[in-house]
């Protein structure tokens, strides 16, 4: 008699990530399909915002540079689109 061994995958537990990192030029982000400049003007304060970005984000920079990595926060980020999806309910379809 042949014996066939079973073996249960467990689901992997994946967390939502705290903060994610703006893509690279011309890439969407993998969570959210926003474009790098979509996000940008949603967490870095510019004219589109009225330099009040509805999105936290956070810069991580070496003392003395000027540039650094922008973080997102990305339950901040999903309160500010589920915001707007409560405010337009009508507008969930359209692609």
């Amino acid at each position: 008699m042949l014996r066939v061994q079973t073996t249960i995958l467990e689901q992997q537990d994946i967390t939502r990530p705290e903060y994610i990192r703006l893509p690279r030029p011309g890439d969407r982000c993998r969570l959210s399909s926003l474009s790098r400049s979509t996000l940008a003007e949603l967490s870095v304060p510019c004219p589109a915002n009225d330099y009040r970005p509805p999105v936290k984000s956070l810069v991580i920079k070496k003392r003395g540079a000027t540039r650094g990595i922008r973080l997102i926060n990305y339950d901040s980020l999903l309160d500010y689109l589920h915001k707007l999806e409560s405010q337009n309910p009508g507008n969930r379809d359209a692609a």
